[in-house]
């Protein structure tokens, strides 16, 4: 008994039963299970995690390398040259354009410096807050808007845009002094040309606009394309007068803040030119015809003076004018609609490219071609009645061609002086039993007198007159000629149609014994010391093989039309001139184109003068009052 309860024990609180045991025992173990269950399944996800990052890695690491390796050693010298291009940038000094002068030195043209503000587009902010405040702060100080300074950036395919040109000096002291502040614009210094008495030159001068950059060099970064072009003597000796740009190196800083300036190449100053032009003959051929148009109720109107010795061009002024400084230096748009858009065309040059049917100042060159074909004798008389009439094919009445007046027996002398139109119908297209000369040998003499030919003058767009014929009127009109057609020919009227320079250049062959020269405007080239580079010869063309005997019964009969005949109020002058007047019929009732073209002295003769005045009143003489009032003034000089 006592052995069994010896055996026993008795429970205590805090005893654990044997079972208990067990049971935490496979508690433990069920927990040790789940717990290697769990990492069974979870330890293999976490180590694919890791080599799957860093798979990753490895193969972001070589495409890192590949490319740092494709940048620096395979595209290293591209991408240093666009580096470099960031950091740098070579811009063009534009050169001073050559000094146009007149044949005593007296300068018709200066350069003048102007700023204009730019845009560099590859240099403004790249983040789009930062660049529009740079263009906000930009429009307030230029008084511009917004919304047009971003036009000009966003419409221009070229990486430099002008957005502000000439600005005014309070502008530019004001942009200059805050420039540094905008990184993505520049102020850049130009040259315009300014025109001394700029209306009085500008059919003679011409004028160039804003000087083009992708004209002084084809480099396409650079340009802007705002020139309107270039006339006259601007445009004619351009190569002359430009000069050679120079370069200028700007770096900047990482925020695109200019650094440093190096100029690379000093720009070459163009070479001047000194014309035979006469300035102050010029500005009195201007006032007296400005005066005498005003006078008249007239706007249109050509006037040269060229040396019958050498062809230099003296004196060239065509009405109306225009101010050329407005291309040079800028204008309101409004004002450049109104130039283009005036109906008396104040831009063309009528001295050299106005055509006109010459009336009677054609005649001493039919004078000649008659003396020359031996149709008749310089003494032979016509007797004039005013009028010649000829049969109609097509009705019974005749048709008659008409004399300004009745002449009675006339001379060639007489028929030069006093423009008798019935002599000169007759050995044109001829008369009964008087053969003419005919359309096709009155063309030849006409033509070699230069007529029909552009004179090569030292200006750009030059017409060439136009000497009908029966092919020309065939082929044009489709119509066959008739005599009255020669009729017409033989007295500057009908198809016929000359420039003012055309005219002036016959006649200097006919005061200078038949040599046609070349006009020219260039006497020489000099440098920016005036010394002399080149001089430039006179040019003969061609020397007429005419007979001096004839030459002279002509330049006899212009003289009589000063003496005696229709310039008579000529003959007063200081020094003896002789002349020939032409009056051609327009298309306006009553209205012609008057005529005169002189050369004086008359023993030695110096100057050739040409007027054409267009759509005068029938009795108004206003060319020979222009006439003598110019040459009243040269001879006094």
């Amino acid at each position: 008994m006592t052995s069994f309860f010896k055996n026993k024990k008795i429970k205590r609180k805090d005893e654990l039963e044997i079972q208990e045991i067990f049971l935490d025992k496979f508690s433990e173990d069920k927990k040790d299970s789940i717990s290697a269950f769990e990492k069974k399944i979870e330890v293999p996800l976490v180590k694919r995690k890791i080599y799957f990052l860093f798979g990753i890695f490895i193969i972001l690491l070589i495409l890192l390398f590949a490319k740092a390796f494709f940048f620096q050693i395979i595209q290293h010298k591209s991408l240093s040259v666009l580096a470099e291009k960031n950091r740098t940038g070579i811009y063009l000094i534009r050169p001073l354009r050559g000094i146009i002068y007149d044949k005593n030195f007296n300068q018709l043209v200066t350069n003048k410096t102007v700023f204009d503000l730019i845009c560099e587009k590859n240099i403004l902010p790249v983040f789009q807050k930062e660049r529009e405040e740079e263009i906000s702060e930009m429009s307030e100080i230029l008084e511009i808007e917004v919304r047009e300074i971003k036009e000009k950036i966003e419409a221009s395919d070229e990486q430099i845009v002008l957005i502000s040109e000439n600005l005014p000096h309070q502008k530019f002291l004001e942009v200059s002094s805050k420039i540094d502040r905008f990184p993505g614009f520049r102020i850049e210094e130009t040259n315009v040309r300014n025109y001394i008495s700029g209306p009085k030159f500008s059919h003679l001068i011409g004028y160039t606009s804003k000087i083009n950059r992708e004209e002084l060099q084809t480099h396409k970064d650079y340009g802007i394309c705002d020139i309107i072009g270039k006339t006259g003597l601007e445009k004619f000796y351009e190569e002359i007068l430009r000069g050679g740009v120079g370069f200028l190196k700007i770096e900047r800083d990482a925020l695109g803040k200019e650094r440093k300036k190096e100029i690379i190449k000093n720009p070459k100053a163009g070479e001047s030119v000194v014309l035979w032009l006469d300035s102050q003959l010029q500005e009195k051929i201007t006032e007296v015809l400005e005066k005498n148009l005003k006078h008249f109720g007239l706007e249109k109107a050509a006037v040269v003076v060229m040396d019958s010795n050498t062809g230099g061009i003296l004196s060239l002024v065509s009405f109306p004018t225009f101010d050329n400084n407005l291309f040079s230096q800028g204008a309101d748009l409004k004002e450049f609609e109104n130039l283009f858009k005036d109906p008396s065309n104040p831009l063309l040059n009528r001295v050299i490219s106005g055509l006109y049917p010459t009336g009677s100042a054609i005649k001493p060159l039919i004078a000649v071609a008659a003396l020359e074909e031996k149709i008749i004798s310089s003494k032979k008389e016509i007797n004039c009645q005013g009028r010649i009439s000829l049969p109609s094919l097509w009705a019974k009445v005749p048709i008659v061609y008409h004399d300004w007046k009745e002449h009675g027996l006339t001379d060639m002398r007489k028929a030069i002086a006093q423009s008798c139109n019935v002599y000169f119908y007759t050995i044109g297209g001829g008369y009964k039993d008087f053969k003419g000369l005919g359309p096709e040998i009155i063309k030849k003499y006409l033509k070699t007198f230069g007529l029909e030919n552009k004179t090569g003058i030292d200006l750009p767009e030059e017409k060439s007159g136009n000497i009908p014929d029966p092919e020309w009127k065939i082929n044009s009109l489709g119509d066959e000629w008739r005599t009255g057609d020669t009729y017409n020919l033989s007295i500057g009227q009908g198809f016929l149609r000359v420039t003012p320079l055309e005219m002036a250049v016959a006649t200097a062959a006919l005061s200078n014994g038949g040599k046609i020269l070349q006009p020219s405007l260039l006497e020489k080239i000099v440098d920016s010391e005036k010394n002399l580079v080149k001089e430039i010869q006179p040019k003969v063309i061609q020397e007429l093989p005419f007979d001096q005997e004839n030459l002279k019964v002509v330049k006899e009969g212009m003289r009589q039309a000063v003496a005696s005949g229709t310039a008579v109020i000529l003959n007063s002058l200081p020094k003896k001139v002789a002349a020939k007047t032409g009056t051609a019929q327009t298309s306006k009732e009553g209205f012609y184109h008057q005529w005169i073209t002189i050369f004086a002295p008359y023993e030695e003769p110096q100057i050739v003068l040409t007027i054409l005045i267009e759509n005068v009143k029938e009795e108004q003489s206003v060319a020979t009052l222009v006439a003598k009032e110019i040459l009243e003034w040269y001879f006094a000089q």
